[in-house]
């Protein structure tokens, strides 16, 4: 049985695991999981900051997916970055993905979120094509990043 719900502290060592699976396989980020326990501690710890949600199959946590919160002054309110998107190997391609995204979607716009950003590897034509299906479009704007400390050692 599926479910859907709001993450809690005591997923953050599931929640770990799939992360290791998605940096795993991203070019720009390294699984520490010293670093994203740390990182899962502060969301989970304060909701100003992000809600995390995941979803579950018969109990196993199966997949998460994170809205980090900040302010658009652009938009005039709230808006979040969409982070964190994986499920499960054994369980992509069987609509889970989909349930958990809608959520998502869903429970961001009940918290009065005005846009969602998400960033994707450029090559990651499979998530671009996801992603589209619930509307989102590639900005104009290009993402650059600036290191402020190295997380990864």
């Amino acid at each position: 049985m599926i479910e859907l719900r709001e993450a809690t502290q005591d997923d953050i060592l599931a929640l770990c695991g799939l992360l290791k699976t998605l940096f795993s396989g991203e070019r720009e980020f390294i699984p520490n999981a010293d670093v994203q326990k740390c990182a899962l501690e502060m969301i989970l710890g304060n909701p100003e900051i992000g809600k995390i949600f995941v979803c579950q199959n018969d109990g196993e946590i199966i997949g998460m997916v994170s809205l980090l919160f900040t302010i658009s002054t652009a938009l005039g309110g709230k808006v979040a970055m969409l982070e964190d998107m994986i499920m499960s190997s054994q369980f992509q391609g069987k609509g889970f993905g989909t349930k958990l995204l809608a959520h998502a979607i869903a429970e961001a716009k009940k918290l009065t979120c005005k846009r969602l950003t998400l960033l994707s590897d450029t090559d990651n034509l499979n998530a671009h094509r996801f992603y589209e299906q619930f509307g989102f479009k590639y900005s104009p704007m290009l993402p650059m990043r600036l290191i402020l400390e190295d997380a990864f050692r």
